[in-house]
């Protein structure tokens, strides 16, 4: 996959890097810090996903898939019609889109919990961190 560099000087000041990691569910009591996403996304002032600054460096949004076998994969942030917000991963064919459940409703602030659609079974992650670029 050819992802052009991120130049971080020509991104917004409100563009965040966001690690999600495994919450506690039945196969992973203690949740799973190996399990997660690293996400590149600009977030509003009240920490939403801004889908304004989003169409304007749709580029720059990007998401790492993390798994315990250290083959994470590369992938964009992508809003579709009706506002579902996606990880799509490029050239990655047995890959299916993964949507963020209400994602444009969440607040990505370290603590909260999001869910994840992951080939069709619901995982939810919580905010690890969230950092200035």
């Amino acid at each position: 996959m050819n992802l052009k560099p991120i130049l971080n000087a020509s991104l917004p000041l409100q563009f965040r890097q966001i690690r999600l990691e495994l919450a506690r569910e039945p196969d992973h009591p203690e949740g799973d810090s190996d399990v997660g996403y690293i996400v590149i996304a600009p977030l509003a002032a009240d920490n939403r996903i801004d889908p304004e600054s989003w169409k304007e460096h749709r580029e720059a949004c990007r998401v790492t898939r993390i798994r315990p076998d250290g083959d994470n994969d590369v992938g964009h942030l992508v809003h579709r019609p009706g506002g579902t917000w996606v990880f799509h991963y490029d050239g990655v064919a047995n890959l299916p889109d993964e949507a963020g459940y209400h994602f444009a409703d969440e607040r990505f602030v370290p603590g909260e919990y999001v869910s994840i659609n992951e080939r069709g079974t619901m995982h939810t992650y919580r905010v690890k961190s969230v950092a200035h670029l």
